[in-house]
């Protein structure tokens, strides 16, 4: 596999860390700034909101331009957020920050997963889209933790400053050893978002959607979980957490070598079964710490096992939009983590955190039923070929 690969997937990294990295210190910035938690918390929400949103039209609209040039120019734009947010003197600033740094973002974990997809021979494919993606699970897990330890010692813009600062350093590594790289021929988003028409595509996205969906609805609220069901003490949660991290991060990178050996439709299948089975089974195994520990390490590779997979058939789906299509599947990614979050909390309120596995589960089992759907349609129309036939009516 080229070695590239992990220079885009540290990239990779640093950006996802900005998402979650104030979710530890939230009390700290909501004090500093002098508004509520809930304020501050908006603070990880819009940033979501904004990632998802703007990842497929920032992608369309930098299509004609050269992938290493504009991979700096983005990574630059990231910089200069990531310094207004160490800088901001009030909580509008540094909403204005967070906007700016998501949307750049965006853009760069769009280009980090169609680079690696394309500089690789189609065997390490997966595998590819599967490292880029350790090192965003990876800063998704570590972002809270780290965030937490260097707010609280030196205040929280310091994790700000700090991300600036590695920001640099990744441009210096793209600059320095990442080749250029052409742009595809440019395909209008119009026509492009006309494949969203396609039942095979449209599901292969749902898919990920309610996976994730699934995912979040127990991990959202898997602090309260533990606390409740294994009667887990502060200590003893933050080491779970650990372990989850670790085995979350190990997941992208088996999840790309799975669908490499066994090929995309194959590994979609098995993963989601697996990961139904994984999360269905954690409220029935409570009653041993150690039985727990294992069921959640599988549940946790399994969460992002599947995204290599998925990329690489939505790659195979629509080869000529599979930029759109990746860029797609990320704001799927983060809808479900948005909707999954927003269900778990549902289910609190209404019942008990020990409902929300199973509850997770049921969205797991339609997230398989999209898979089935999709893997069992007809392959996509071409976009060239309908331009051309349209050409020919004219």
């Amino acid at each position: 596999m080229n070695w590239r690969v992990y220079i885009l997937a540290v990239a990779s990294f640093v950006v996802g860390t900005v998402e979650l990295i104030v979710g530890g210190i939230l009390d700290v910035v909501a004090d500093d700034l002098r508004v509520s938690i809930g304020a501050a918390g908006w603070l990880i929400t819009m940033f979501s909101i904004v990632f998802a949103i703007s990842a497929p039209i920032l992608l369309t609209v930098t299509s004609k331009i050269e992938r290493k040039t504009l991979y700096l120019w983005t990574l630059f734009i990231f910089f200069i957020g990531n310094v207004i947010a160490s800088l901001s003197p009030n909580y509008s600033i540094l909403m204005l920050s967070r906007i700016l740094s998501a949307s750049s973002g965006s853009l760069i974990i769009v280009l980090s997963i169609t680079i690696a997809s394309s500089i690789v021979k189609e065997e390490y494919r997966a595998r590819a889209i599967g490292t880029i993606f350790m090192g965003i699970s990876g800063s998704l897990v570590l972002g809270v933790p780290l965030g937490l330890v260097i707010g609280n010692h030196f205040g929280w813009r310091a994790p700000f400053i700090l991300i600036s600062l590695l920001t640099v350093v990744a441009m210096i590594g793209i600059y320095a050893l990442m080749p250029k790289i052409e742009a595809r021929p440019a395909i209008p988003l119009a026509k492009q978002l006309l494949t969203l028409k396609t039942p095979k595509i449209v599901s292969a996205q749902l898919t990920t959607m309610f996976m994730l969906t699934g995912h979040l609805t127990l991990y959202a609220y898997f602090t309260p979980f533990l606390k409740t069901a294994l009667h887990l003490n502060a200590s003893w949660v933050s080491f779970v957490y650990f372990v989850f991290g670790i085995s979350a991060v190990m997941g992208g990178g088996v999840g790309g070598w799975i669908a490499d050996k066994w090929g995309s439709v194959k590994s979609i299948l098995a993963i989601i079964v697996l990961f139904a089975v994984a999360i269905f089974l954690l409220p029935s195994v409570t009653f041993s710490f150690y039985l727990f520990l294992a069921v959640m390490v599988i549940w946790s590779m399994l969460s992002w096992a599947i995204t290599p997979a998925q990329q690489n058939y939505l790659i195979e789906t629509a080869p000529e939009s599979y930029e759109i299509q990746q860029s797609l599947n990320t704001s799927a990614l983060h809808i479900g983590i948005a909707l999954g979050s927003a269900i778990g909390g549902m289910v609190i309120e209404g019942y008990s955190v020990l409902y929300n596995a199973w509850v997770g589960g049921i969205f797991v089992l339609v997230s398989f039923l999209c898979a089935v759907y999709s893997i069992t349609r007809p392959a996509a129309p071409s976009i060239v070929s309908e331009q051309t036939e349209t050409k020919q009516a004219i």
